[in-house]
């Protein structure tokens, strides 16, 4: 089954390129990107750690952890975080998981049950293993998103995803199109007009069901 919007997230032993892990415990009362990667030493994958190195005080500042899953070793992985930090100019503090056996692959549903690594394998035998998990600090899964091994992800976009979950957390708000921090936001018809204004003041009310107020946050 795969994992779905607030499904609690599995919890996982691993080790890390910055030493074990319980991953529930790890998180603690933050939120967590995972993101996942089929292979160390990968050209678009280099390119997304280092955007994620350089990101660090923009995480730091949303109370959000950043982790890194990629099915090789851990030795690898600190081999592989020279070249990352060398291309980004920033240093990739964050954990990486060594997942050499597919079990937390698995369990976040991005390799069948099946799903082996063969003799001499290549990205393209691990390569639905390019996700990104945004976890509540109640662990449960908030966003999902999977990209093909040739597109880059687009961190910025992970970031104002982000923000958008931050600002719409327990309240009854959400984000438009395009939303980034700062813009107006839509209010929920969980509150009539009325409610709605005294709670976040007036509105600007496009159609009876679309109605935005200022930015709370």
């Amino acid at each position: 089954m795969a994992l779905r919007i607030n499904d609690l997230v599995p919890d996982f032993k691993a080790d890390t390129s910055e030493g074990p892990i319980s991953f529930h415990d790890w998180i603690g009362d933050s939120y967590a990107i995972l993101f996942s990667h089929p292979k160390d030493f990968t050209p678009v994958c280099t390119t997304e750690f280092g955007a994620v190195a350089q990101l660090a005080d923009e995480w730091e500042k949303r109370n959000t952890k950043v982790i890194g899953i990629s099915v090789d070793g851990v030795e690898d992985h600190k081999k592989w975080k020279g070249d990352i930090e060398g291309y980004a100019g920033a240093k990739a503090g964050f954990p990486i998981i060594a997942d050499e056996d597919l079990t937390v692959a698995k369990l976040f549903d991005m390799l069948p049950a099946e799903a082996y690594l063969p003799d001499g394998r290549t990205p393209a035998d691990s390569a639905t293993v390019r996700s990104v998990f945004i976890i509540g600090p109640d662990k449960k899964l908030r966003l999902s998103m999977t990209y093909p091994m040739t597109i880059g992800r687009n961190f910025a976009e992970i970031l104002r995803a982000l923000d958008a979950l931050i600002m719409t957390d327990g309240k009854p708000l959400a984000a438009p199109a395009n939303w980034v921090s700062g813009q107006d936001v839509i209010v929920a018809l969980s509150l009539n007009d009325e409610q709605a204004k005294e709670k976040y003041g007036e509105l600007d009310i496009k159609l009876p069901y679309l109605r935005f107020a200022k930015d709370p946050s």
